[in-house]
């Protein structure tokens, strides 16, 4: 008979190895990085080889990519996607208006760093990333799935007071879900 610890290591390991292996994506195209996407997914580079694919709604996805810059507006729908999507969900940083607020890094209206609002497992660097970029930034993810390290999604439960402190700092009054995890 097996130790139980045992046993639910080597699930765990399985599990991870099918959740690396089928990610089901949608894309919040909040700027111009939308626009590499579509050669990703496309016979050049093939996404789909990797097991990378699209989703039609949130509650389907895997990852939550996220494409340019934020607004305080759009910063709002992008948290209640996020929080449609069911466990385990990861969040990708795309282009470095999601790092430090690109090239709009001095408007008083543009999201300086996604990682304050929400937990963000990967951000592929570049004003906009090639698609080669966002392979790799794929790979990288999918890497960390495997060794069980991409828990953006469990840090975002145990924090979610310092997420939603930072959050109200910039959107006004917004009355947020009250979740029992």
């Amino acid at each position: 008979m097996m130790n139980d610890k045992y046993s639910n290591k080597i699930v765990e390991i399985i599990q991870n190895y099918a959740r690396k292996s089928s990610l089901w994506i949608v894309a919040y195209g909040t700027g111009c990085g939308a626009i590499e996407l579509p050669p990703t997914m496309t016979s050049r580079y093939d996404a789909e080889r990797f097991g990378i694919r699209g989703s039609a709604t949130p509650r389907q996805a895997d990852v939550l990519l996220i494409t340019g810059y934020l607004s305080t507006k759009t910063l709002k729908r992008v948290i209640r996607t996020y929080e449609q999507m069911q466990d385990p969900k990861y969040v990708i940083g795309f282009g470095s208006c999601t790092i430090n607020g690109g090239m709009y890094w001095d408007s008083y209206n543009t999201i300086k760093a996604l990682d304050q609002y929400l937990p963000v497992d990967v951000f592929i660097n570049g004003c906009m990333p090639r698609p080669e970029a966002v392979l790799s930034g794929f790979i990288k993810l999918q890497e960390l799935i495997a060794e069980g390290k991409a828990n953006g999604a469990r840090k975002y439960k145990e924090n979610l007071e310092w997420y939603r402190t930072n959050q109200r700092k910039v959107i006004k009054n917004w009355k947020m879900p009250d979740y029992n995890w």
